[in-house]
């Protein structure tokens, strides 16, 4: 049990450390921080999955500013997607802009040149093909699509159907396109229409859930704190949602486990909010998010990932007690 308390513990105020990198000699391989040349605001997405040819149908707005030097340009990740319309709102209306797709690269000419922190919202239409992703299989984890549908077609009964993503450190933009660099920051809120019978997470909180004619509904996530691109995450399924008690009365705690693992939830977890209680003090500094929940998904490609606000584990993490 004092493994996995460390272990979860881990998650909460720090991102996972990646060890330097070396060449064929072993020496150490100088990695420069991101030069930034445009600035992420907020990201906006509405997104939509067809299981049968794991593809997901996006929209999205994009505001963005330039840094610090003028620009009439965009240059955004967006790596095996098909790109259907590009455009910019003025005045409550879209004006297409042109654009040139290449090499998992959306360069967006604008509709005129802006200057450092004069903000435009670009408007994207899309669909994230994860299953056409060249990069595969580097560094960390085993497998690097960003987008992960388990079980699409629902065939025998010995794995859900799930659909979940995971974007360390730059493949959130396999499934919306962005500027894919650990050192920008955005706020996001995300729009995900599932199955009526499908749970969803994703960042921040839950603001809404409206049901659609089509047996399906729509969630809407707010994540009000900026944060890095490849910790947004979404997941959906038939999950159940164990709620502990929230910490300090006030931020909710939650996990997410297939349905009939819910006894074991509070037995893997349950101390989660004391450890944020602990990390507080010994820091001196609260715990800053909106909320704490972690999920237990099939066949992930690591032991987990601590994405803001919303941890996911491999399903190694529920198991009975060890003790």
């Amino acid at each position: 049990m004092r493994r996995i308390l460390v272990f979860l513990a881990f998650f909460f105020f720090c991102g996972l450390q990646a060890k330097p990198q070396t060449d064929t000699s072993g020496r150490s391989i100088y990695r420069h921080t991101p030069v930034k040349h445009t600035e992420l605001k907020h990201t906006k997405l509405k997104v939509s999955f067809n299981f049968d040819n794991q593809t997901m149908n996006g929209e999205e707005w994009l505001t963005a500013s330039p840094y610090f030097y003028p620009t009439n340009r965009l240059l955004l990740d967006a790596k095996a997607m098909l790109i259907h319309e590009v455009a910019i709102g003025t005045n409550g209306e879209k004006k297409p802009l042109r654009f040139l797709y290449r090499n998992d690269s959306l360069s967006i000419e604008l509709d005129r040149t802006y200057r450092s922190n004069e903000e435009y919202t670009v408007y994207i239409r899309y669909t994230a093909q994860p299953e056409l992703v060249a990069d595969r299989g580097k560094r960390t984890f085993s497998d690097t699509k960003g987008l992960y549908f388990i079980n699409p077609k629902g065939e025998g009964a010995e794995l859900p159907t799930q659909v979940w993503t995971q974007g360390e450190t730059e493949y959130a933009s396999c499934w919306f396109p962005t500027i894919d660099k650990p050192n920008q920051k955005t706020t996001q809120e995300i729009y995900i229409t599932v199955p009526d019978s499908y749970t969803t997470l994703s960042n921040g909180l839950l603001q809404a859930s409206e049901q659609n004619d089509d047996h399906t509904r729509t969630d809407h996530w707010v994540m009000r704190h900026k944060h890095a691109p490849y910790l947004f995450f979404m997941a959906a399924g038939e999950f159940a949602v164990v709620r502990d008690t929230p910490w300090r009365g006030k931020v909710p705690i939650e996990y997410y486990v297939e349905k009939g693992h819910e006894p074991m939830a509070k037995q893997v977890f349950g101390a989660t909010r004391e450890m944020i209680e602990f990390y507080s003090r010994k820091f001196r500094y609260d715990f800053p998010w909106q909320k704490y929940a972690q999920i237990v998904v099939r066949d992930f490609i690591a032991g987990g990932m601590e994405n803001t606000t919303a941890v996911s584990h491999a399903e190694s993490a529920i198991h009975p007690p060890m003790y």
